[in-house]
């Protein structure tokens, strides 16, 4: 798998829940920074209107991106969170309900 396979591929955890794919998680990064740095010298460094505004760049453009990224990541098969999840002996472990009191 090549590395736009592998950024962008379904990932899931432990339970077997979907998680966010690499590239969703660079995407986040790169917004959520890049509109801070944007806004910091609009609101003239007031924090109270630079979070706000910060928030109302960021929500449309996390959105728009993360479907982009969701319609390419349906060509990919899921892949797992972590590799020492491959590892588990699922047949020995036991859930944290299957006990009783006596």
């Amino acid at each position: 798998m090549g590395v736009i396979g592998y950024l962008f591929a379904p990932r899931r955890d432990h339970q077997g829940w979907s998680t966010p794919s690499e590239a969703a998680r660079i995407y986040f990064l790169l917004v959520i920074l890049s509109s801070g740095l944007w806004a910091w010298p609009v609101t003239e460094g007031n924090i109270l209107l630079w979070f706000g505004l910060s928030t109302l760049v960021s929500t449309p453009l996390l959105t728009l991106g993360w479907w982009i990224i969701s319609l390419i990541s349906q060509r990919y098969e899921p892949r797992v969170l972590v590799d020492s999840l491959n590892r588990i002996d699922r047949s020995k472990r036991k859930s944290i309900h299957s006990f009783r009191k006596p």
